[in-house]
């Protein structure tokens, strides 16, 4: 990559940072399209995975005691190991401009829920009969593209959980995926040091944004700040779709 790249992935890190800092989650929705429009769809999904486990890692020790029913976490967070194994050998196997194709159906699918759905809810009771489904689909989905929000973000906030039982399930839910994908990628050869190198490199900007993001969280109307975040990622939707099919 050139050096307007490298910029570009670093601040797309950073606003990743700053969203997850802010809500708890949703890193991989700014970083992840923009490294595939970079370079392809493996090396985005491959570089994100150091950043999804330490953070979150950091985040769980953090919330751990919040976590109100911790089995239910543990299911679905179980559930989403199997899939991400099975997504891992999608990222393997399928072609690179289907999935960037498949990216952006994805993108554009959440964002579209979460406009026409803005108050979408589940009981608890519903919660439990979906958990493993929800975090096998979510699993695959993160596996195969780098990007399981439209599932499992949507699925946890649709449960109306406190913000730090939360984080503290969405979390453990990631790092139980990053740990299962990382040595699957190498499997598979996906990943290698030189990535995993760039992976870690990738936290420092990543790490910078999530206090910048606690403060923001605390200050403007989470109304605000959510509506701002669905725009943006309309747009790369958009671009994604776009480059799949040119």
């Amino acid at each position: 990559m050139d050096i307007q790249a490298v910029i570009l992935v670093c601040l797309a890190f950073a606003a990743g940072g700053i969203v997850k800092g802010a809500t708890g989650a949703g890193a991989p929705l700014f970083a992840v399209p923009l490294m595939a429009m970079q370079r392809d769809i493996q090396f985005a999904v491959a570089g994100f995975v150091l950043a999804n486990i330490v953070p979150n890692l950091w985040q769980f020790l953090q919330y751990r005691r919040a976590l109100e029913v911790p089995r239910f976490a543990v299911f679905f967070a179980a559930a989403g190991g199997v899939g991400v194994g099975l997504g891992t050998v999608a990222l393997a196997g399928w072609e690179p401009d289907l999935l960037v194709f498949g990216v952006g159906l994805v993108l554009a699918a959440y964002v579209v829920f979460r406009l026409l759905n803005p108050r979408w809810r589940l009981t608890m009771a519903a919660g439990w009969r979906a958990v493993v489904p929800a975090g096998l689909v979510a699993g695959v989905l993160q596996g195969a593209t780098g990007l399981s929000a439209p599932v499992s973000i949507t699925f946890l906030n649709a449960l109306d959980l406190k913000r730090e039982t939360f984080i503290a399930t969405i979390s453990l839910f990631f790092v139980t995926l990053g740990v299962v994908q990382l040595p699957a990628q190498f499997a598979l050869g996906v990943t290698n040091p030189h990535l995993v190198l760039l992976s870690a490199l990738a936290l420092i900007p990543l790490m910078l944004g999530m206090p910048v993001g606690a403060w923001l969280g605390r200050r403007l109307p989470q109304v605000m700040f959510q509506r701002a975040v669905l725009v943006i990622l309309a747009v790369l939707a958009v671009r994604l779709i776009y480059s799949g099919i040119a």
